[in-house]
Protein backbone atom coordinates (compact mmCIF):
# COMPACT_ATOMS: atom_id res chain seq x y z
CA UNK A 1 0.00 0.00 0.00
CA UNK A 2 1.34 3.64 -0.90
CA UNK A 3 2.46 5.67 1.81
CA UNK A 4 3.14 9.59 1.19
CA UNK A 5 4.97 11.39 4.01
CA UNK A 6 4.63 15.60 4.08
CA UNK A 7 5.48 17.59 7.19
CA UNK A 8 3.68 20.90 8.52
CA UNK A 9 5.19 23.85 9.91
CA UNK A 10 3.33 25.91 12.22
CA UNK A 11 4.64 29.04 14.56
CA UNK A 12 2.43 28.85 17.87
CA UNK A 13 1.86 31.99 20.09
CA UNK A 14 0.64 30.91 23.24
CA UNK A 15 -0.11 28.48 25.75
CA UNK A 16 -4.30 27.28 24.81
CA UNK A 17 -3.90 27.94 21.24
CA UNK A 18 -5.98 26.00 18.39
CA UNK A 19 -4.77 26.19 15.28
CA UNK A 20 -6.65 24.68 12.45
CA UNK A 21 -4.90 23.08 10.54
CA UNK A 22 -7.64 21.23 8.01
CA UNK A 23 -6.98 23.49 4.75
CA UNK A 24 -3.02 22.28 5.11
CA UNK A 25 -3.93 18.67 5.62
CA UNK A 26 -6.68 18.70 2.64
CA UNK A 27 -3.35 20.08 0.52
CA UNK A 28 -1.26 18.08 1.43
CA UNK A 29 -3.57 15.06 0.31
CA UNK A 30 -4.34 17.12 -2.89
CA UNK A 31 -0.56 17.09 -3.81
CA UNK A 32 -0.60 13.66 -3.61
CA UNK A 33 -1.29 10.76 -5.79
CA UNK A 34 -3.39 8.60 -3.35
CA UNK A 35 -7.05 9.08 -4.47
CA UNK A 36 -8.78 7.27 -1.03
CA UNK A 37 -6.87 6.40 2.61
CA UNK A 38 -6.55 7.98 5.65
CA UNK A 39 -4.46 10.48 6.65
CA UNK A 40 -2.22 10.14 9.55
CA UNK A 41 -1.11 13.16 11.73
CA UNK A 42 1.53 13.00 14.48
CA UNK A 43 3.39 15.60 16.42
CA UNK A 44 6.45 15.43 17.58
CA UNK A 45 7.01 16.35 21.18
CA UNK A 46 5.08 16.29 24.31
CA UNK A 47 3.33 19.67 24.77
CA UNK A 48 1.55 19.74 21.61
CA UNK A 49 -1.88 17.53 20.54
CA UNK A 50 -4.08 17.13 18.17
CA UNK A 51 -8.17 16.29 17.57
CA UNK A 52 -10.95 17.64 16.19
CA UNK A 53 -13.44 20.20 16.74
CA UNK A 54 -16.03 22.85 15.38
CA UNK A 55 -13.28 25.58 15.21
CA UNK A 56 -15.15 28.60 15.92
CA UNK A 57 -14.51 31.47 18.23
CA UNK A 58 -16.49 30.53 21.13
CA UNK A 59 -15.16 26.75 21.12
CA UNK A 60 -11.67 28.79 20.63
CA UNK A 61 -12.38 29.79 24.38
CA UNK A 62 -14.58 27.32 25.85
CA UNK A 63 -11.85 24.29 25.01
CA UNK A 64 -8.72 25.70 26.56
CA UNK A 65 -10.84 26.93 29.74
CA UNK A 66 -11.87 22.84 29.87
CA UNK A 67 -8.65 22.18 29.97
CA UNK A 68 -7.77 24.55 32.09
CA UNK A 69 -10.22 23.40 34.47
CA UNK A 70 -9.10 19.30 34.26
CA UNK A 71 -5.29 20.25 34.56
CA UNK A 72 -4.69 23.95 36.08
CA UNK A 73 -1.49 25.65 35.29
CA UNK A 74 -0.94 26.36 38.99
CA UNK A 75 -1.56 22.72 40.36
CA UNK A 76 0.77 20.58 41.75
CA UNK A 77 3.39 18.87 39.66
CA UNK A 78 6.55 16.81 40.31
CA UNK A 79 7.58 17.70 36.87
CA UNK A 80 7.79 21.56 38.31
CA UNK A 81 9.90 20.10 41.34
CA UNK A 82 12.30 17.97 39.01
CA UNK A 83 12.37 21.03 35.93
CA UNK A 84 11.66 24.15 36.65
CA UNK A 85 10.05 24.59 33.29
CA UNK A 86 6.61 26.00 34.24
CA UNK A 87 5.13 23.39 31.91
CA UNK A 88 4.41 20.08 33.86
CA UNK A 89 0.58 20.41 33.26
CA UNK A 90 1.12 21.15 29.43
CA UNK A 91 2.75 17.96 29.50
CA UNK A 92 -0.03 16.60 31.32
CA UNK A 93 -2.95 17.94 28.86
CA UNK A 94 -0.75 17.63 25.86
CA UNK A 95 -1.20 13.54 26.76
CA UNK A 96 -4.53 13.45 27.73
CA UNK A 97 -4.87 14.48 24.19
CA UNK A 98 -3.08 13.00 22.49
CA UNK A 99 -0.28 13.52 20.01
CA UNK A 100 -1.86 11.40 17.02
CA UNK A 101 -5.01 11.82 14.52
CA UNK A 102 -6.25 9.65 12.10
CA UNK A 103 -8.67 11.07 9.37
CA UNK A 104 -10.08 9.33 6.10
CA UNK A 105 -10.54 10.90 2.92
CA UNK A 106 -12.30 9.79 -0.34
CA UNK A 107 -11.78 11.57 -3.69
CA UNK A 108 -8.98 13.11 -1.94
CA UNK A 109 -11.59 14.91 0.75
CA UNK A 110 -11.50 14.38 4.12
CA UNK A 111 -14.52 13.01 5.64
CA UNK A 112 -15.29 15.20 8.11
CA UNK A 113 -18.53 16.30 9.60
CA UNK A 114 -20.35 19.15 8.70
CA UNK A 115 -18.58 21.58 11.91
CA UNK A 116 -15.50 19.45 12.10
CA UNK A 117 -12.38 20.50 11.74
CA UNK A 118 -8.31 19.41 12.45
CA UNK A 119 -6.54 21.42 14.89
CA UNK A 120 -3.57 21.61 16.40
CA UNK A 121 -3.37 22.61 20.51
CA UNK A 122 -0.60 24.09 21.89
CA UNK A 123 -0.15 23.38 25.30
CA UNK A 124 3.21 25.01 26.28
CA UNK A 125 3.71 27.98 28.15
CA UNK A 126 5.51 29.72 25.50
CA UNK A 127 5.74 30.31 21.28
CA UNK A 128 7.25 26.83 19.79
CA UNK A 129 7.68 25.99 16.05
CA UNK A 130 5.94 22.96 15.54
CA UNK A 131 6.18 20.17 12.73
CA UNK A 132 2.74 17.94 12.22
CA UNK A 133 4.02 15.12 10.42
CA UNK A 134 1.55 13.71 7.41
CA UNK A 135 1.54 10.66 6.39
CA UNK A 136 -1.30 9.61 3.20
CA UNK A 137 -1.82 6.13 3.85
CA UNK A 138 -4.34 4.62 0.60
CA UNK A 139 -4.40 3.66 -3.01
Amino acid sequence: MPVESRALALQTRKEGELVDITGKVEAAIQAGKIENGVAFLFVPGSTGALTTIEYEPGLAVDFPKALEKLVPAKGSYEHEERWHDGNGHSHVKASLLGPDLFVPFQKKKLMLGTWQQVVFVEMDVRPRSRTVIIQVIGE
